[in-house]
């Protein structure tokens, strides 16, 4: 027996109803890009001579918000706040010839912000040094050091800044594959852990034993790739226990439509509109992303916060799990008084 034919309103509204969906993914994926700008840039001037002064001056009066300046005695002091990613640059005033520093590994648009920084300077300390009588052909070239270089194996950055989306998709998968096939909150929440291990044991095979995209200890990576993946299952696995299916729908929504767009893993977070990058950090996608970057290139570092944001998810989660698998045991297990109504009840004959 042949099925009806669908209803021309019904294939209408099937037909525009998908059509928005694909909107939808182009809107989350393309707006960070087009709306991102570069402001709220952390930069150290070091020194304490009047060139100092005259620079971090400058720098806050022409370059409105798109650097976020502070001041520090020594050059030392930039460089240990540039590797505790306190600052992602700086410029040295404590010298006859200033110098700036940068960091590649917070990406390469830093770098070239900084680069082009530098040229500003130095057309400036030019000017300056030919008005004194200096010729131009003999004035000193201000250097650009690069304080924190990312790896000749990822010179781009463009592998840890694409790192981040897998494991977005893996932990969606992860959620997606135990919350269909795997019952019980012990048993899911098992599986949801074997899943994160197995996941950080491969990914840090492949991206940094064999392609070479992360840096630093192998095994804190690991941990950390397994922490960014099991958020995500343990929260899609915990929202289905409790939701049904409409948990992993609103699950991947999170982490795929709101959490990875506003990550900073492909940019700075600070460049996106305010509040969204500072917000972006408190989902897994983001947090996952910062502390890949920090323990592969900036060990000095903070890492408290992205560890306590991906261990809330996965706490979250397994609440979740054990929330809806003691419902589902009150809804399927009658209680002894129902049990003796039905005792009692009269046999219908």
């Amino acid at each position: 027996m042949s099925r009806p034919h669908t209803k021309w309103s019904r294939v209408a509204l099937v037909g525009i109803g998908a059509s928005l969906i694909v909107g939808v993914f182009v809107l989350a994926f393309s707006w960070p890009s087009v709306t991102s700008s570069v402001h709220g840039i952390p930069l150290v001037v070091s020194g304490t001579g009047a060139p100092a002064d005259t620079i971090a001056a400058q720098l806050t009066e022409n370059a409105g918000d798109q650097f976020d300046v502070t001041r520090v005695d020594s050059r030392d002091d930039a460089v240990a706040m540039i590797e505790s990613r306190d600052a992602f640059g700086a410029v040295v005033a404590d010298a006859s010839v200033p110098e700036v520093l940068t960091a590649s590994a917070n990406g390469v648009v830093v770098s070239q912000i900084f680069t082009g920084l530098a040229t500003q300077l130095q057309l400036s300390f030019t000017q300056q040094l030919t008005a004194q009588g200096v010729a131009a052909d003999a004035v000193p070239t201000i250097a650009v050091t690069d304080v924190v270089p990312l790896a000749s194996t990822d010179s781009r950055g463009t592998g840890l800044s694409t790192l981040s989306f897998p494991l977005v998709i893996g932990g969606m998968i992860g959620g997606v594959v135990v919350s269909l096939l795997v019952v019980g909150v012990w048993r899911r929440l098992t599986a949801v852990v074997l899943y994160g291990a197995g996941a950080g044991t491969l990914v840090v095979a492949i991206g940094q034993g064999w392609f070479g995209i992360l840096q630093g200890d192998p095994v804190l990576n690991g941990v950390a790739v397994a922490a960014s993946v099991l958020a995500i299952s343990a929260f899609i696995v915990g929202l289905t226990s409790i939701l049904g299916p409409r948990g992993i729908a609103i699950g991947a929504v999170l982490s795929l439509l709101i959490g990875n767009p506003i990550s900073g893993a492909a940019q700075p977070w600070q460049f996106l509109p305010e509040p969204w990058g500072a917000i972006g950090q408190f989902f897994p996608p983001g947090a996952g992303a910062t502390l890949l970057r920090d323990l592969s290139y900036f060990p000095a570092a903070s890492t408290a916060q992205p560890w306590l944001v991906l261990a809330a998810w996965i706490a979250f989660g397994v609440v979740l799990m054990s929330v809806g698998h003691f419902r589902n045991r009150a809804v399927i297990t009658p209680s002894p008084e129902s049990l003796e109504e039905t005792d009692a009840a009269p046999a219908l004959v």
